[in-house]
């Protein structure tokens, strides 16, 4: 799409503005690239996704995702109670089931490239 608008910006005004645009356009997509990223922290006690934490101590099962399972459990057998951290373009996950009282999200589904990362270091590091 932005090829396109730089094509169209040149037929119609020539070199100098369709470099300007391309220049606007790339800055534009890298601060949206930087804007959307996820960031993923474990702690000793917590774990932190984008604008949520959890303490570690409320995370009763984990399970790394292939592109087919992700695809199945955010489609067909999602549960809208649940809280979702997903990139559409990213195509493996982590499913991270949970069990608080006061809490009824049944569990978290992350979209991340490196989930069996993630499933280790969960597993690794103590509650």
């Amino acid at each position: 799409m932005a090829a396109s608008v730089s094509l169209s910006i040149w037929a119609a005004l020539g070199n100098g503005a369709a470099i300007t645009v391309s220049l606007i356009q790339f800055g534009l997509l890298i601060f949206a690239a930087k804007r959307t990223a996820l960031e993923i922290t474990v702690t000793k006690g917590w774990l932190l996704v984008g604008p949520a934490a959890i303490e570690r101590a409320f995370i009763h099962n984990f399970k790394a995702l292939e592109a087919v399972e992700f695809k199945r459990i955010r489609g067909v057998d999602a549960d809208p109670a649940s809280y979702l951290q997903i990139r559409f373009w990213v195509s493996t996950a982590i499913k991270i089931d949970l069990r608080d009282p006061k809490d009824k999200t049944p569990y978290w589904l992350i979209s991340t490239n490196r989930a069996n990362e993630l499933a280790k270091l969960l597993n690794v590091a103590e509650h």
